[in-house]
């Protein structure tokens, strides 16, 4: 099969949405679908031992959570589908971030109950910065819910994207019917027990779903959609201007297929990628790719880490050569893998749209390139996020300090906790985005290290960066304190909005970045 046909076939995507929202579910069953699992799972744990199949991380399992973003790939039809399951959890968002850069559509699920909830309307915003194509599912659908006429009014309102429903469903809850099927011409009738009995439209004339009053009064609501609503558009959905929607219930098994079949036909296959060098086709020969995220211990026996890469360009075979842009290396990729969450299969080759795992012997960053051949350059640099919180941290038992240090430097390099130290004393410090990002590092330094861990905590506190490697440093205290952070660059953690702003007025020599506000400074952002 040509490069081209293999690009084709590709299907890579995320599915965001607020926690319990119904994210780890779908993905459950579009792996039953795609015959990669026998039986769904629940993400609830369990006694039962039934666990998802996506979330392999031991504390995932326990607390009911998906805390990382797991990578599952398997052939459906004729497609070749790449799933990135994300964690919901907002204190893991930085990982969500960076995982959106490597998909090249979005599925969002929204909670038919709830409507659109504050960590959609986060995630949602990064797919539309990024131009990502977003396809709505609203889950729940055999809930009492709310109105679906509403629930498209607030897409439009709160997310401001214009709509399209694929389907419409036929009462909720209890009453229940199904989806009356708008693309496919078909209509959905829902049996319950995982079950459903699909209808063409034109075989429902005289049927007790057509004389049922509520698909009656349903009609009313689709000649409203039909003569009032917006148009469907391929070149639209393709811009992130128009998101179709979708109704189901992932958890009852309900409308699910459709949706997948449907979805699979006009998601985006694999995109050009933005270098430092202009645009990077995925039909160009040569190989290349990004990593995307770093993950320790993914098998706790062999204690391994597994960089996940984004094929952008060219084809991937195993053994090759490739230059690592960022230190102008060249090294040979023999032990590669593709994913199903936790289990894993050497990969031979690999097309563009691809996640595959490259072994790391301590040499790759995030945000590095690879490429197979003499040209040079960079992929896009993948966005930073500065902490909020901060907590000194130490081994509690200084005999683990080896095993503490090793933990610490792994751990650190997946990018969901940030490290630093004191400039005054060499104390280490950890930033992250939210209070659960601690609480699983300390699971996992005990579970995968062997080193119980004490925090102190210093409490939210609002990072700077300096520009300049030369400024006195006797302008630093304990309200402004000066560290640095893993790749050296140096920081200020202001205790508040005021010790900020005194430090502003009294040391204007002194000049400080907002990640948030430049993203792009290359002085902290380079990765040296």
């Amino acid at each position: 099969m040509s490069l081209q046909q293999e690009i084709n076939k590709r299907r890579t995507f995320a599915i965001i949405s607020h926690p319990d929202a119904g994210k780890t579910t779908l993905t459950e069953k579009l792996l039953f679908f795609g015959q990669i699992i026998r039986s769904t799972g629940t993400v609830k744990g369990k006694k039962s031992g039934k666990f998802a199949a996506s979330d392999w991380m031991e504390i995932e399992k326990k607390r009911g959570i998906s805390v990382t973003s797991s990578v599952m790939s398997f052939p459906y039809h004729e497609f070749h589908v790449n799933i990135l399951d994300t964690p919901g959890h907002e204190d893991f968002s930085e990982d969500t971030y960076r995982t959106l850069t490597a998909v090249d559509s979005v599925v969002m699920i929204i909670d038919s109950t709830k409507g659109v909830e504050p960590q959609t309307i986060k995630l949602f915003k990064v797919c539309r910065m990024r131009g990502i194509p977003i396809f709505t599912f609203i889950n729940k659908l055999d809930r009492e819910g709310r109105d679906p006429l509403e629930l498209l009014s607030e897409i439009e309102e709160v997310l401001g994207i214009e709509s399209y429903p694929m389907n419409w469903p036929v009462g909720s809850g209890k009453r229940f019917l199904g989806i009356h099927d708008r693309f496919n011409k078909q209509f959905v009738r829902f049996k319950g027990d995982e079950e459903e009995e699909v209808i063409p439209l034109s075989e429902l004339s005289g049927t007790d779903i057509e004389e049922n009053v509520i698909y009656q009064d349903t009609l009313g609501e689709l000649e409203l959609l039909e003569e009032a609503g917006n148009e469907f558009s391929p070149e639209r959905v393709e811009k992130g201007e128009l998101t179709p929607v979708f109704f189901g219930s992932a958890l009852a098994n309900f409308g699910v297929q459709t949706f997948f079949d449907t979805f699979l036909q006009f998601a985006a296959q694999p995109q050009p990628r933005k270098t430092d060098q202009g645009l990077i086709e995925p039909e160009k020969d040569q190989f290349s790719g990004y990593i995307f995220k770093i993950q320790a211990n993914m098998n706790p026996a062999h204690r391994d880490r597994i960089a996940f890469f984004r094929v952008c360009s060219g084809k991937f075979e195993r053994g090759m050569s490739v230059n690592l842009s960022r230190t102008n290396k060249t090294i040979k990729l023999n032990q590669t893998q593709a994913f199903m969450a936790k289990d894993r299969d050497t990969v031979d080759e690999a097309y563009p749209g691809d996640i595959i795992g490259i072994y790391d012997p301590n040499i790759y960053q995030i945000g590095d390139t690879l490429i197979g051949g003499k040209d040079s350059y960079q992929y896009e640099e993948l966005p930073q996020f500065p902490p909020e919180l901060f907590k000194r941290v130490q081994a509690k038992n200084v005999m683990k300090s080896k095993q503490f240090r090793k933990g610490i430097e792994q751990l650190v390099q997946e990018g969901a906790i940030q490290l630093y130290r004191q400039e005054l004393n060499d104390s280490i410090i950890l930033g992250a985005v939210g209070q659960l990002q601690f609480e699983v590092f300390e699971y996992r330094m005990k579970a995968e290290y062997n080193v119980e861990i004490e925090f102190t905590p210093l409490g939210e506190r609002i990072p700077r960066w300096i520009k300049s490697e030369k400024f006195d440093k006797r302008f630093f205290d304990s309200r402004s304190m000066l560290v640095r952070d893993r790749f050296g660059a140096y920081a200020v953690l202001f205790e508040n909005e005021f010790t900020l702003r005194y430090f502003l007025e009294n040391q204007k020599d002194i000049e400080l970045v907002d990640l948030l506000e430049e993203n792009d400074y290359q002085g902290v952002t380079s990765q040296k």
